[in-house]
């Protein structure tokens, strides 16, 4: 695997940014695992997301999802509870569900829950937030409108937030996907980035961008050659 990787990092020239589409080719002409490798896109921005006002986040349904079943969990009593079921929610349930997580049970990628049962699953919160299991408003994960959010995640929605170097990662399928679709699923993301950006945001807003896979070097992708209509 040592040999495979240097001999990937070898077509690799330092400082040179390949469009796109070449970015992918190689990512995938190049993957030596022998598991299905997660892809993954990496922006550096230029924001500080120590000010309130500059944090980017957001969520984008990836038009050919991110090739993993995620496995959704719904606060949610009564008709939300069967509606929740019905959209395709792994588990849902109330108290009995806060009760099983506050005893370490945590099977399950996602969560969401109704504005009204927040009060009990803000108990969880020093066990839910660290693991960015929480249920979140500006994430679209605390709302009534149930069955769509439970379809959209389970089509391939994805969470980003900006770290503290104003860098973004953001998961966008599998090696094993065909290369226009892990191409459209990248596009999907970077124009949900550049519409999340702060109006307090000077200067360069998209600084660098790369590609990789879980095992493989990261790749300069050109932001120029994306054009204004990612």
């Amino acid at each position: 695997m040592g040999k495979k990787l240097e001999s990937l990092k070898e077509k690799i020239e330092p400082g040179k940014e390949l469009l796109l589409e070449e970015a992918v080719k190689l990512l995938k002409e190049s993957a030596f695992a022998k598991f299905d490798e997660t892809v993954d896109l990496a922006l550096n921005l230029g924001v500080d997301p120590r000010k309130s006002e500059q944090m980017v986040r957001g969520t984008v349904v990836l038009p050919h999802g991110i090739g993993k079943t995620v496995r959704v969990l719904v606060f949610a009593k009564g008709e939300k509870e069967k509606e929740a079921l019905d959209a395709g929610a792994d588990f849902v349930g109330a108290e009995d569900l806060v009760d099983k997580i506050s005893k370490g049970w945590l099977d399950f990628d996602k969560s969401v829950a109704t504005p009204d049962v927040m009060g009990l699953v803000g108990k969880l919160g020093k066990i839910l937030g660290p693991r960015g299991l929480m249920p979140n408003p500006k994430l679209g994960t605390v709302t009534f409108d149930v069955a769509r959010t439970v379809k959209e995640i389970k089509a391939g929605k994805v969470e980003y937030k900006a770290e503290k170097a104003g860098i973004i990662h953001v998961p966008i399928g599998k090696v094993s996907f065909d290369a226009d679709k892990l191409l459209a699923n990248a596009r999907s993301v970077v124009n949900s980035i550049i519409k999340a950006k702060p109006a307090t945001s000077k200067g360069k807003y998209l600084k660098k961008l790369s590609i990789s896979s879980t095992m493989g070097p990261g790749i300069a992708v050109d932001i120029a050659s994306l054009g204004k209509g990612v």
